[in-house]
């Protein structure tokens, strides 16, 4: 690994709640890179598939980390177990309307989609 620093291990816990890894990484990883390891690997039977990098966030410790920063300054160690597997949450956008067709609730292109859970009734 580069510098000399030990790598983090990620796994990435998508909106059902399965999970894609974990591996490691050297720290110096940009998000983006990670995005694209979590592209390239996105189970093909889930009903939302990302399309690029910018259809999906991830989530650290409550913060959504940005592109252009690396995993280690993106890391929140308060509370990490040395040696421990790091757990990233990931948000998918869901897809843009076709932009001919007249969306009748605008605000629909700014949510994101969250696991939630329901109480049985």
């Amino acid at each position: 690994m580069a510098g000399g620093k030990e790598p983090i291990e990620v796994k990435f816990r998508l909106f059902d709640g399965t999970d894609i890894g974990p591996s490691k990484y050297d720290p110096s990883t940009t998000v983006s890179a990670l995005k694209e390891f979590i592209l390239a690997r996105w189970p093909q039977d889930k009903e939302i598939i990302p399309k690029t990098v910018n259809d999906l966030k991830l989530i650290n410790a409550g913060r959504i980390l940005e592109n252009n920063r690396t995993l280690a300054e993106s890391r929140v160690p308060v509370g990490e177990v040395p040696g421990g597997v790091i757990t990233m949450h990931v948000v998918v956008r869901p897809p843009q309307p076709d932009k001919n067709s007249a969306c009748k609730f605008p605000q629909a292109e700014q949510m994101w989609v969250y696991h939630t859970v329901t109480a049985p009734a």
